[in-house]
């Protein structure tokens, strides 16, 4: 068995998304590009304070257009967890700092073969990072054979919405796509950027049957919380869609 291939990821921006929660750019440093389907992962190879290997996996969030050869840019969403290795890894890495990593990893793609009618992706925190990166192709899919793509994304408040903007933006320039919030314990107040129709108050899996999934059209796509991936994943299952309609990636969160 061949040894994983790591490759050099420098640091050449960082944003705060969320209080908790911080965009990172990097871009691939070996002169090498890093091809790759959105909704895919890299991991993030390290070591804990005692020298013991460790890594963490991380949804590419980086939006390139795949007409054209790939580039080096590598965008990652990253949860800070007080007293996390990876959070300290990240916190202390100034820009032009070197990491290590390996990929892309995964199948949580969308399919070139995919005949259906909706899209309803739902995601939690930064299980929303994989169709960020998925934008582009949701638009030639809705272009080319007229897909809708419906867009639940679960927080707690507003704050915590990530790329929330840009979802929205998303959202205004492409009729067929919804975005919808859901905002578990508090709601925009009247009159402020995030509060629009689309809002919804409780958790992604109480609005799942205000869609009326169909078997017949709809493929989902789960990615974030295990809790709420499960909950979803049963309730998609009652309303009749096969397994290989529901695609998942679980989110747990390790220090």
């Amino acid at each position: 068995m061949s040894a994983i291939k790591r490759f050099p990821l420098r640091l050449t921006g960082r944003r705060m998304l969320a209080p908790t929660v911080a965009h990172l750019s990097f871009v691939r440093d070996d002169g090498q590009p890093l091809d790759f389907i959105p909704g895919q992962f890299v991991q993030v190879h390290f070591e804990y304070a005692d020298g013991t290997a460790t890594k963490r996996s991380y949804s590419l969030a980086t939006i390139h257009n795949h007409t054209q050869a790939p580039g080096d840019a590598v965008e990652i969403a990253v949860s800070y967890v007080p007293g996390g290795a990876a959070t300290a890894l990240f916190e202390g890495l100034d820009e032009g700092g070197h990491i290590e990593a390996s990929g892309p990893y995964g199948r949580f793609c969308l399919a070139p073969a995919d005949a259906n009618a909706r899209y309803l992706l739902i995601g939690t925190g930064t299980g929303i990072t994989p169709y960020r990166a998925m934008l582009p192709l949701l638009a030639r899919a809705m272009a080319e054979r007229g897909v809708e793509v419906v867009l639940l994304a679960g927080a707690r408040n507003p704050g915590e919405l990530l790329y929330g903007d840009e979802f929205r933006a998303f959202a205004e320039a492409h009729p067929g796509f919804r975005y919808l919030p859901c905002l578990s314990r508090e709601l925009p107040e009247a009159g402020s950027m995030h509060a629009h129709a689309d809002v919804r108050h409780g958790y992604v899996q109480q609005f799942l049957t205000e869609f009326a999934p169909d078997p017949g059209r709809d493929i989902a796509y789960l990615c974030g919380n295990p809790n709420m991936v499960d909950a979803c994943f049963e309730a998609l299952k009652e309303h009749g869609l096969p397994v290989p309609q529901i695609r998942r990636e679980k989110y747990v969160s390790s220090k």
